[in-house]
């Protein structure tokens, strides 16, 4: 079963100021703490090919899991994370994404406001289906409200 969560906020911070934190590897820095507990860099630059292992606060079901960075496009300004290990995978899933999208606000001519939109795609394995209603937009929404109040406060 194939399913797909977004959520899309306005930023009022230029578009790539707003790329400059989710592109690259301080938006992990920054959620540390807050949404998930610990991120460590396994590998990579915070280009296509990094790894991070995320550790995840009590509670979740599940206590870590690894993503890799499958795209990083600096001209479109989208990010693509693939969960490789752990997570969602250990109850079930065949694939878990998170996109990353930042675009320019078409309402606002200035280039001083933007569109900050995260997607997950997932695909869970018929015999797990019933898991398919532990995803949610928290987490989503977590990392938007502590990504977007950091740019407003850095702006």
């Amino acid at each position: 079963m194939f399913g797909t969560l977004s959520e899309e906020a306005e930023v009022m911070v230029p578009a790539s100021k707003a790329w400059a934190l989710y592109g690259t590897l301080e938006l992990a820095k920054l959620v540390t703490g807050k949404v998930v507990e610990a991120v460590e860099v396994v590998e990579g630059d915070g280009g296509v090919g990094t790894i991070l292992k995320l550790t995840f606060n009590p509670g979740l079901g599940f206590s870590y899991c690894k993503e890799k960075f499958t795209k990083v496009d600096n001209i479109h300004m989208v990010k693509e994370t693939e969960v490789m290990e752990g997570g969602f995978l250990d109850m079930g899933f065949n694939l878990y994404i998170i996109r990353i999208e930042i675009k320019e606000n078409p309402k606002d001519g200035s280039g001083s406001s933007c569109l900050v939109k995260l997607t997950l795609e997932y695909d869970v394995k018929e015999e797990f289906v019933a898991n398919a209603s532990l995803v949610t937009n928290r987490n989503l929404l977590g990392i938007m409200n502590v990504a977007n109040e950091h740019l407003l406060k850095s702006n």
